[in-house]
């Protein structure tokens, strides 16, 4: 059974960094897209970074040159490394899974749709 499991939120001034980790049950990293995501109240959820077994990795043009993602496939963990913080990016941040072998992720990495499998999330609250 696939388990994720969320940490490392919590709430910082702007201009801080958090580092949230994703440790994962149930299957391998290096054979699954593994992605970021964050969903603030009232809008959609929308991708923030994602990383391939290979180590390649998507972000979104809001965190680029602030966030990193990165994974430890011995220990199955996702990070992602948030600096230079902003209130913008309050919201709750998932991480999710896909297995790898889809043609067509790297145009559609950011979509929540197409994965199926999902933490239950850590809030990160940025105040000004």
């Amino acid at each position: 059974q696939v388990q994720l499991v969320e940490s490392g939120g919590g709430s910082v001034q702007a201009g801080g960094s958090l580092r949230l980790s994703c440790v994962a049950s149930g299957f391998t990293y290096a054979y699954y897209y593994m992605t970021w995501f964050r969903q603030a109240p009232g809008k959609e959820r929308e991708g923030v970074a994602s990383i391939e077994g290979n180590g390649r990795s998507n972000y979104a043009d809001s965190v680029k040159g602030r966030f990193t993602i990165s994974q430890d496939n011995a220990k199955n963990t996702l990070y992602l490394q948030m600096n230079s913080l902003k209130p913008e990016d309050t919201a709750m941040y998932y991480c999710a899974a896909r297995p790898k072998g889809w043609s067509l992720w790297q145009a559609n990495w950011n979509r929540p749709e197409f994965y199926n499998s999902w933490g239950q999330g850590t809030q990160v609250t940025v105040s000004s």
